[in-house]
């Protein structure tokens, strides 16, 4: 069997876990010294959001140790089960050295560890795939062919209300050049090649639903079924006009809609709404259901 493992900064819906089995390793926050929390485990979203607007501090963050990872694999392919393990970018975060040094402490295990090159509910949409296909009884290399695919043609994009929380937590990237400039306007952002860059500027959450939807459809490869997601932090309303003109306006065959965890909530503050698309299926693999 093929077994699926993922970090918990893709917010992947508890229903969608379940059904699967995924496997999540979580990834810390922390507020001061002493207050450690485990990312989806410890704290939930509202939890988070309630914390970070009383603390005059904002909070940190840390990746899973290479020993978490060990724990779950190992017990994994104890009785000769392979793993895909398909985490947060490289580019944003230290958990995919981690997952790959622990697979390494497993020689003889069947490990798949993949940068994503993506973040957030991108990753949960790659995650799901895999456990589709995983479910189908495809092989472990099918599937990492499938999500090397599909992260190449995932479209990212993602407005926040304000570039502090990605700023001061050192995230922000190319964004940079965006500081600033921005006097009541809402700075669109996409995740590419694994790292934030800018892609336009907005008056209103409103232009952004459009501008999103507009880059959506220019990136959509003609007659290609889509898949969706659309996640938010504390503006549900947004999220479901921006779920409505997707469904409206794209060939998504399903959006779904995971949470914003707490550490990618450390970085974008309330406030954020984001949405990407990717291939609903992979060329030369067969219907795998869902």
């Amino acid at each position: 069997m093929i077994k699926v493992v993922t970090d918990s900064t893709g917010g992947v819906p508890p229903d969608i876990i379940e059904k699967f089995g995924i496997r999540v390793v979580a990834l810390n926050v922390h507020f001061g010294q002493d207050r450690v929390y485990r990312d989806g485990l410890d704290l939930t979203t509202a939890q988070f959001f309630e914390m970070l607007a009383a603390s005059a501090q904002l909070p940190t963050t840390s990746q899973p140790s290479p020993g978490q990872f060990y724990k779950v694999f190992d017990e994994l392919t104890q009785h000769g089960d392979s793993v895909v393990c398909i985490v947060i970018s490289s580019g944003l975060s230290g958990t995919y050295q981690s997952a790959l040094e622990a697979s390494r402490m497993l020689p003889g295990a069947h490990i798949a560890v993949i940068d994503s090159l993506s973040v957030a509910g991108a990753v949960a949409m790659m995650v799901l795939t895999a456990a589709e296909m995983a479910a189908a009884g495809c092989s472990a290399d099918e599937i990492v062919s499938c999500v090397e695919h599909l992260k190449q043609h995932t479209r990212l994009c993602f407005v926040v209300d304000t570039l502090e929380y990605l700023h001061k937590g050192g995230r922000i990237g190319a964004a940079a050049t965006l500081l600033g400039t921005l006097l009541k306007v809402k700075p669109i952002l996409v995740v590419d090649e694994g790292i934030i860059k800018p892609l336009d500027r907005v008056r209103s959450k409103r232009k952004a639903v459009q501008r999103l939807i507009s880059e959506f459809e220019a990136a959509a490869v003609p007659g290609q079924s889509l898949q969706g997601m659309v996640m938010h932090a504390m503006v549900p309303d947004e999220a479901d006009e921006l779920e409505t003109e997707m469904r409206q306006q794209l060939p998504c065959q399903r959006i779904i809609r995971p949470d914003v965890s707490a550490v990618i909530g450390t970085y974008t503050g309330p406030g954020v709404l984001a949405a990407a698309i990717c291939p609903y299926r992979c060329p030369g693999v067969a219907e795998t259901g869902g």
